[in-house]
């Protein structure tokens, strides 16, 4: 088996590319050696703890909505080539990603890590929902087999605040400065959201000299 370690935040419309297309090529090599693990990298850790307007978060980031438009239509076609429906207009809220990577780790250990990655993915982007409200992951937790009721004991917490910020910093002292960033085998670092034909490349590669 190869490791396969993702960098990646639940709010970054590249990582739910780049994961969409890594999906797609192992659904053609179900074979595939990965073994995949998802880890915390919070692209605004100081947002507020229960986040900010979404169109206040686009002005203050791009600069206006005009240049916030210009910087979304190169994600637009790349989630449309990638089979994805992403409905943008409908997210009210840019939220803080801390509890919902706090959630990632969680069902990570209770092997439910990808569900719990994609289930996020998909209610930010296609269903319009703040994930950083307790009671949207507790729900989402609930839709992929975890207690509801222990996550939202869990997110009333401090559990595990400190070692997802340890690892989004030990992300960063690695050299990581954006997401999506792939590490194959613990050594190679493939940034971006990169096509579908790249991993096939990848997965044969590996493949071969196993041979």
């Amino acid at each position: 088996m190869v490791k396969l370690d993702i960098m990646s935040d639940p709010i970054c419309p590249w990582c739910y590319i780049g994961k969409t297309s890594l999906d797609q090529a192992l659904a053609q090599m179900p074979d595939h050696p990965f073994t995949i693990e998802w880890h915390p990298f919070q692209l605004n850790p100081d947002m507020p703890a229960a986040g900010m307007d979404r169109r206040a978060y686009l002005d203050s980031k791009f600069g206006g909505r005009d240049a916030a438009v210009a910087a979304y239509l190169p994600v637009a076609e790349k989630a449309q080539a990638a089979g994805l429906d992403l409905r943008l207009d409908d997210i009210a809220r840019t939220p803080n990603t801390l509890n919902a990577h706090r959630l990632i780790h969680w069902a990570g250990i209770e092997g439910r890590q990808p569900a719990a990655v994609a289930a996020l993915f998909r209610a930010y982007f296609t269903e319009g929902r703040d994930i950083g409200d307790a009671e949207v992951l507790g729900d989402l937790a609930d839709g992929i087999g975890l207690d509801a009721s222990v996550i939202l004991r869990l997110l009333d917490s401090d559990a595990d605040i400190d070692e997802i910020r340890a690892r989004d910093t030990a992300a960063r002292d690695m050299g990581i400065t954006s997401v999506p960033t792939f590490i194959v085998a613990g050594q190679h670092a493939v940034p971006g959201a990169q096509p579908a034909e790249l991993w096939l490349k990848v997965l044969s590669e590996l493949r071969e000299a196993a041979e």
